[in-house]
């Protein structure tokens, strides 16, 4: 529809946000944070095809995210149920009590949620967006919409960077390092390469070569910028050198990606802007047209 501009628009700091490249690597922060929940990590194991399938399912989660931000109206609404629909099937067991439970407990998905949101907004200003406080602020209120869409009351959900403190304090002494955590952890930093991705000669090249560690790389950073009680129950160290490092990181990364997408031809320009993120921007243009 021309003019929709989605849950969002131009003058929000999602949309802002969303347009940097580097909130790939607060995906995968979020992941690691993710995985020291021992329920959610356990609806992910007994549920998810990842090992099996874990580039498809980025590809999944990372379009469900880019409707969410830069879709119409009915995308949203139309990707929300189905994702609703199919979560009220699903149902784990609690690896320590053996209790049975659903994967859309509102605890489940307010984890879910806030992991995400936070790791998206603290990755993009550690590697150098700028954002004030207010900023910051307005992103986690905007993302209440977000948060809605999964059944959550958005009265439930911490919607500025105190309350998500304040959450993350409350729910530290329910995170533990579970034998699932570990194997996720494990997983997202040395994942299987897709049999699909050509001949035996690339695969190999990919597992032992340059792109194995340049990926080893990334994914090192991802897990140094993780909050330092979480780098504790990893087993890691929360050194404060650890996060100036991360920080460097990131802001070499986030340099390293909008260099290489402003040097690509027009050929590849859905790698630079995404076909849902330009027709965002063609409808919010149309409404600003006389």
């Amino acid at each position: 529809m021309i003019g929709d501009v989605g849950l969002f628009g131009p003058g929000s700091v999602t949309w802002r946000l969303h347009s940097e490249p580097i909130l790939l690597l607060g995906g995968l922060r979020s992941l690691y944070l993710q995985a020291l929940h021992p329920r959610a990590v356990a609806a992910v194991a007994q549920n998810s095809r990842y090992r099996a399938d874990p580039w498809g399912r980025l590809t999944r989660t990372s379009a469900y995210v880019g409707t969410v931000v830069w879709g119409t109206t009915a995308e949203v609404e139309a990707v929300a149920l189905r994702v609703r629909r199919m979560h009220a099937r699903m149902t784990a067991v609690d690896p320590r009590t053996g209790e049975q439970f659903r994967i859309d407990e509102p605890d489940l998905l307010r984890w879910v949620h806030v992991t995400e949101v936070e790791s998206f907004l603290t990755t993009a200003v550690r590697a150098g967006v700028p954002l004030s406080p207010a900023e910051i602020d307005s992103y986690y209120t905007e993302q209440l919409k977000a948060a809605e869409l999964m059944g959550l009351d958005p009265a439930t959900v911490p919607a500025t960077a105190a309350e998500v403190s304040a959450y993350y304090d409350d729910m530290l002494p329910r995170l533990s390092l579970t034998k699932e955590s570990v194997e996720t952890a494990l997983f997202l930093t040395v994942p299987s390469v897709p049999e699909n991705w050509g001949g035996r000669a690339f695969r190999l090249g990919l597992t032992l070569g340059p792109t194995r560690w340049a990926y080893f790389g990334i994914a090192a950073t991802a897990m140094a910028m993780l909050p330092p009680w979480a780098r504790r129950l990893y087993g890691g160290l929360g050194w404060p050198t650890t996060d100036l490092t991360a920080d460097l990181s990131a802001r070499g990364l986030r340099f390293l990606l909008s260099t290489v997408l402003a040097t690509l031809p027009r050929s590849l320009r859905s790698l630079r802007v995404t076909p849902i993120r330009e027709a965002a921007l063609a409808r919010a243009a149309a409404t600003r047209a006389p």
